[in-house]
């Protein structure tokens, strides 16, 4: 648990934000008259207070708000929590964005000291639920769920001759395991197109999780495998191994699954089957293993030891 040291807002941006002891949040959006508010990914700054003592003891003459931050928290590590992260004050929920910026070599503390600690220490985040932040009150790490995208390929999907069965059946079974689906997508056998999709999907930090479902076959339009292979930045064989090697005990066409993993940036990517019955099974089987898995991957656990 940390806590609120101290609340701080500029009502013009260029100027150094100053201690108001409390302040009204408001959801999407930031800290009411704060310059910085508005409909944009940095509405909320956090700077840890440990930090800003470190600083301080190095002879550097700052207040409180000298470095543009609106919340100083003590008690909590916040370079360190990954984006995602959700931080729960009272009726506040702020979801982490982004982890320090760009500095700014002209700015008042680096022309005394030489340095500046916001571009490395700071976080920002927005607000998915607003409310009253006051010097004093508790602040903690929420664990959310992890968030999962469904991506579908299908030529006649795609043109609306058959209805995507699978793509609904795998958001089912996520949601049912406790996942949050944040986006699901319908997208012809086209390898450019799918490519394209899962990359934005991992750069833009949509999603932990993104499960993919058709296009593993012979078929000459299948190709999702090379798709994902496109995109990889490191390959999971483990798992579409785990998955034919399961399937094979109930049909040995399992063999002819040419299904891939892979992880790019912090999001883990799988090929599953086309049918709704081999996603089920499939799915099934992994589901299990992979918490753990995206937990390593996003940093909220440190070792693959089992029990």
């Amino acid at each position: 648990m940390g806590k609120i040291i101290a609340v701080n807002v500029s009502e013009k941006k260029g100027t150094q934000k100053k201690n108001v002891h409390s302040a009204k949040l408001i959801e999407d959006w930031g800290i009411e008259n704060d310059a910085h508010a508005g409909k944009w990914h940095r509405q909320v700054s956090l700077l840890s207070y440990e930090k800003i003592e470190e600083f301080k003891a190095k002879g550097a003459p700052v207040d409180e708000g000298a470095f543009g931050e609106n919340l100083i928290v003590q008690g909590i590590d916040l370079k360190h929590l990954p984006v995602g992260t959700r931080l729960q004050c009272g009726d506040v929920l702020l979801e982490v964005t982004q982890i320090g910026k760009q500095c700014h070599s002209g700015c008042e503390i680096y022309k005394i000291m030489g340095d500046c600690i916001m571009p490395r220490e700071g976080i920002f985040s927005k607000v998915l639920k607003g409310g009253v932040i006051s010097e004093g009150d508790g602040i903690h790490v929420v664990k959310r769920p992890m968030r999962a995208a469904v991506l579908t390929s299908s030529d006649s999907g795609y043109a609306g001759e058959r209805e995507d069965l699978s793509g609904p059946a795998i958001k089912t079974m996520l949601e049912e395991n406790g996942y949050e689906v944040v986006h699901t997508v319908l997208l012809p056998d086209d390898r450019e197109m799918l490519a394209k999709e899962m990359a934005r999907i991992a750069d833009e930090h949509v999603a932990e999780l993104l499960l993919t479902t058709g296009g593993t076959g012979f078929s000459p339009r299948d190709c999702m495998p090379e798709a994902t292979m496109d995109i990889a930045e490191r390959m999971v064989p483990g798992i579409p191994e785990a998955m034919r090697a399961y399937s094979m005990t109930i049909t040995p066409r399992a063999m002819l699954s040419r299904a891939a993993a892979c992880i790019r940036k912090s999001t883990l990517i799988i090929n599953l089957p086309g049918s709704p019955k081999a996603v089920k099974e499939s799915l099934g089987y992994i589901l299990p293993s992979l918490e753990h898995g995206l937990e390593i991957l996003t940093g909220e656990a440190t070792n693959c030891a089992g029990k």
